[in-house]
């Protein structure tokens, strides 16, 4: 699949305040060094044996390079919705195309001295062979859930993702009942 998408540092983002409403615009370059607050989509891909999509993303990203992550997604664009990037962003990872909408899960917001984003978790499902973005996606393989147990403590996980999965994880134990807000 060829990357149409604009630099990273160029994309034009919604802006929004800690009620997720959008308050401006900035690119992604200016939303990250001044750390504005933006949105983002975290979707997890499973294949039919239930195995989890992970990978390593490449060296040149903007943030987080060469860390591990058990979610495909990103940044949400200016004026997109939510629904919308998960899906783009699922299918550019993961080169695929026409995969079914994620499904959304829950939403939260993400907070750190150094980055700030609204963040919807969705999950997807893909049954056919994947050709990932080579631009995003440095090593990538699909792992059942004992062998990413295992590799949760060896390897180095995006923090954003591993706080992504850590409620997923919580909100999955209380029932779809708590742990952030509805997606």
């Amino acid at each position: 699949m060829a990357d149409q998408t604009p630099l990273s540092a160029d994309e034009l983002l919604d802006i929004v305040d800690e009620r997720d409403r959008v308050v401006g615009q900035a690119r992604r370059g200016e939303a990250y060094a001044r750390r504005l607050r933006h949105r983002c989509t975290f979707v997890l891909a499973r294949n039919a044996a239930g195995e989890f999509f992970v990978h390593r993303r490449t060296a040149r990203k903007l943030v987080f390079p060469s860390r591990y992550d058990m979610f495909v997604g990103g940044v949400v664009g200016a004026g997109e919705s939510y629904d919308e990037a998960a899906l783009r962003e699922a299918e550019e990872e993961l080169g695929v195309s026409g995969l079914a909408a994620p499904t959304p899960l829950f939403r939260f917001l993400y907070e750190t001295p150094e980055h700030t984003w609204w963040s919807a978790v969705y999950e997807v499902r893909c049954d056919g062979p994947v050709d990932p973005q080579a631009s995003e996606v440095a090593w990538h393989a699909f792992l059942t859930q004992e062998e990413l147990d295992r590799r949760l403590d060896e390897w180095s996980w995006v923090p954003d993702g591993m706080e992504a999965y850590r409620r997923l994880l919580a909100w999955r134990r209380e029932g779809s009942a708590g742990s952030g807000t509805p997606g």
